[in-house]
């Protein structure tokens, strides 16, 4: 039965979704810590990337047990169920689905494991993976999974990579790891353990961010620094692009797995990351502050009171202010407890969504010319009612000014964006989004002015969704999407410039298989009669784990 997730979605609402990352990656390596709770509150720490599915996996040495379900992390797990998730070693996953639909199949992290040769009585591996990003080559993995005859019902590309990191029971995890991670192409921040080692990569653009941290006894990997200060790690470093770590028993190891050529996501900065994560050694609220402060420079109106759209437009709008000095005020109240309510909402329902959302503060914005700062647009339809919210509250004036440039490209490194014919700022130049919407002005902050405020050179960068420069070559037959493992195949609509083609994607090679056709694994932490395909060592959905 569904249950409320005590949090106002996109499901209200279908037609209209704002940008969705996104998924929050964790991990940790300590003896004699209770690395399930640890987990639990480093998931906690990173729901904001993702709030459909949540999952932590375990290891004590002998085997690998993973528990995971739909909902928000404190649905997902309550005491019983962290306290029989035992051992020294965890991995944990926060999801927004960006390929694969949101179901418990795809909730991660996804586990598989190693096949038995008939000559060799050692156990099998069991591969626990988690991870924040998108492939862009995912039909050509699937492809080879097929070809390399192995059994896979897989519909996202985090569980192709997890069925090809078991493909080898000849190599240690690591090697297996350093043999397929420069095949991969697309944005990926991954951790991932086995019985006794964590493990943590990250593509070689560095797209996705991942950080490491220190605890007294042992290693922290989270996507963002919020994280590591939530569990009380220090933070060492960030992950570097196109670096392997590997940590167990013998300490941190470090191996590059392909040259570095660093693309972070712009987009992190102005919407995805917490406020109070570091990226790149730029604070993410210094930088949302410094946009402001330019948008207020590169649009200026005269007004009577800033306001910021709860939560990521906040920071701009205190920015705007500042810099403008015109007065910063709270006008318009978030409520993030609503419930969904799981009955397809009606015309009348939709158009009042935002109510549930927002609200404004009559008293504050009644009489005045209100400056409103927002993160982005995508289709336009939230600013509108937004607009028309100020308006109903007297507000005589809306200027709207957006902490980004138009959004007018889909991203395929991990967030989920409406595709670009949906994209209002495609169609539209400024002047018709702001006739769109209903506002009195509208003002973007340049791409220049965003890129100064991260304090990031341009070139280290991915401004894919802002100028369609895509720093990972894309699939010529366009072979990219959501569901793209389920049958629905998303094309490209648009004719890419040919810095952005691909070329032809890295084989994963012919494999000599002297003991036959994969054999039915049987991973230490499998119960007799489990399945042998698929999701082995999971726990079954609503059951607790068991070994």
């Amino acid at each position: 039965m569904p249950r409320a997730d005590g949090r106002l979605s996109h499901s209200l609402d279908p037609t209209e979704q704002g940008p969705q990352d996104r998924c929050g990656v964790f991990g940790v390596w300590a003896r004699g810590e209770d690395v399930a709770k640890l987990a639990y509150f480093g998931l906690y720490a990173l729901q904001h990337r993702g709030q459909e599915a949540a999952g932590i996996a375990v290891s004590d040495g002998t085997g690998v047990v993973v528990y995971k379900d739909l909902g928000l992390v404190a649905q997902v797990f309550d005491e019983p169920t962290l306290a029989s998730l035992r051992g020294h070693i965890a991995v944990g996953h926060t999801r927004y689905s960006t390929t694969g639909s949101p179901t418990w199949e795809n909730a991660q992290p996804t586990l598989r494991a190693t096949p038995v040769r008939r000559d060799d009585d050692r156990p099998a591996t069991t591969i626990a993976l988690a991870h924040n990003g998108n492939l862009v080559n995912t039909a050509e993995l699937h492809r080879q999974v097929q070809e390399l005859g192995l059994v896979d019902d897989a519909t996202s590309d985090t569980a192709l990579v997890a069925t090809l990191l078991a493909s080898r029971p000849d190599l240690s995890v690591e090697a297996a790891a350093l043999e397929l991670l420069p095949k991969l192409r697309g944005a990926f921040s991954f951790v991932f353990m086995d019985e006794e080692n964590l493990y943590a990569a990250r593509d070689p653009q560095g797209v996705r961010p991942l950080v490491l941290g220190r605890i007294e006894r042992g290693w922290v990997v989270a996507s963002e620094t919020a994280a590591l200060e939530t569990v009380g790690a220090s933070f060492v470093r960030e992950v570097e692009p196109g670096e392997l770590l590997t940590i167990g028993d013998d300490g941190l190891r470090s191996t590059r797995f392909a040259k570095p050529d660093p693309k972070g996501c712009l987009f992190e900065y102005v919407y995805l990351a917490r406020p109070d994560s570091v990226i790149s050694g730029r604070n993410v609220y210094a930088a949302r502050v410094a946009v402001g402060r330019t948008l207020a420079r590169e649009h200026p109106v005269d007004a009577d009171i800033v306001i910021g759209v709860p939560d990521s437009g906040i920071p701009a709008a205190i920015g705007y202010a500042e810099e403008s000095g015109i007065p910063y005020s709270v006008g318009l109240v978030k409520n993030a407890y609503v419930g969904r309510t799981f009955i397809q909402p009606s015309q009348t329902i939709r158009e009042l969504g935002i109510r549930l959302k927002l609200n404004p503060l009559r008293e504050i914005v009644r009489g005045k010319r209100v400056i409103m700062v927002d993160d982005s647009i995508v289709r336009g339809n939230t600013q509108r009612a937004q607009v028309r919210l100020l308006r109903e509250a007297g507000a005589v004036a809306v200027h709207v000014r957006i902490s980004s440039p138009p959004v007018m490209w889909p991203c395929f490194y991990g967030i989920d964006f409406a595709t670009r014919a949906e994209l209002i700022a495609n169609g539209l130049d400024t002047e018709g989004v702001r006739a769109s919407i209903g506002a009195d002005s509208l003002g973007y902050v340049s791409l220049e002015g965003l890129i100064a405020a991260t304090e990031q050179p341009r070139t280290r960068l991915c401004r894919a969704c802002f100028d369609g420069e895509y720093p990972i070559g894309l699939p010529e037959d366009g072979m990219v999407g959501k569901h793209l493992l389920e049958g629905v195949q998303r094309r490209l609509p648009v004719t890419l410039p040919e810095r952005s083609r691909s070329t032809p994607p890295a084989t994963l090679g012919e494999r000599n298989q002297p003991y036959g056709p994969p054999v039915a694994p049987t991973p230490r932490n499998l119960p007799l009669g489990a399945p042998a395909l698929g999701e082995q060592g999971v726990t079954p959905k609503g059951a607790h784990p068991h070994r």
